[in-house]
């Protein structure tokens, strides 16, 4: 089942699924894909999901956040809740100072990111999925922002319990890890045009040597390897799910050259890029 509130005057929409059988997400397959969040709770047991061609095990009793891009497929969608919303809906961007989760639940550097559920955290989550069904049946001036206010606990929840499960969080305070979520945010933003550490430590005010050292220390991944994960995850997914040549992607990942791009892409990934293609369709 699916239920829907739009708003007329913002396009804001949110969409609940509930026993969906047909709960996927096309990500680049879609020539224009919506700009749309995704929570995908698994209240049952176990079982896979494939994201971006990749195959993991989301378990049960556990949450899982994914973004507009990405392609997602289930074992058995049915069995699953999701919440859907656009940034018209609520933009995680204006709330982030207070839910600090942009760079973290959906663009963090460890993803996917599945995040487990004790018996009474599931009970709050069930009960707040109980609240979202009723009020999507309601029709008044106050639903929208009932289910802004549902969705903004569910965001905060979710997030507190990750962080409770990050190595990171637990071994360096908020303050600390707030770098790498704002790196990742900036990341997202700008990979498609910027490459080189100096862009993004420039971005944070400090220097390429300095942010580099930073998460040396926070036991994080050097920024450059981050930068160079995220455009070959790109490329990967332009690979798949589309039929642009290699020099359009080139182009479209800010590539001086086709040649460029060819061999960045060998050389990172381990395959060619044509090779790839044919091999991973």
């Amino acid at each position: 089942m699916i239920s829907e509130y739009k708003e007329k005057g913002t396009l804001g929409r949110f969409v609940m699924h509930n026993n969906n059988e047909l709960l996927s997400g096309r990500g680049l397959r879609d020539l224009d894909p919506e700009p749309i969040n995704t929570f995908v709770y698994n209240n049952g047991v176990k079982q896979q999901v494939k994201i971006d061609e990749v195959t993991y095990t989301m378990p049960g009793r556990s949450i899982l956040p994914l973004v507009a891009n990405q392609h997602f497929q289930f074992e058995r969608p049915e069995a699953l809740v999701a919440w859907q919303f656009n940034r018209e809906f609520y933009c995680i961007l204006n709330h982030d100072k207070e839910v600090g989760c942009v760079g973290f639940l959906f663009y963090g550097i460890h993803h996917p990111m599945f995040i487990e559920l004790e018996p009474s955290e599931m009970a709050e989550i069930e009960h707040l999925s109980n609240v979202f069904s009723r009020e999507l049946q309601v029709r008044d001036n106050f639903q929208g922002e009932m289910l802004r206010t549902l969705l903004k606990r569910v965001i905060i929840k979710t997030t507190r319990i990750a962080k409770q499960q990050s190595e990171s969080y637990k071994l360096f305070p908020d303050e600390k890890m707030d770098l790498i979520r704002q790196f990742s945010l900036i990341l997202e933003g700008n990979f498609k045009q910027q490459h080189e550490v100096r862009f993004y430590a420039g971005a944070l005010n400090k220097s390429p040597k300095t942010l580099s050292n930073s998460f040396a220390l926070l036991k994080q991944p050097a920024p450059s390897v981050l930068i160079r994960k995220r455009i070959i995850l790109e490329a990967k997914r332009y690979l798949h799910y589309t039929d642009k040549s290699v020099k359009e992607i080139a182009y479209e990942l800010g590539f001086e050259t086709p040649a460029h791009f060819s061999h960045f892409f060998k050389q990172y990934s381990g395959k060619n890029a044509s090779e790839f293609r044919v091999k991973e369709r």
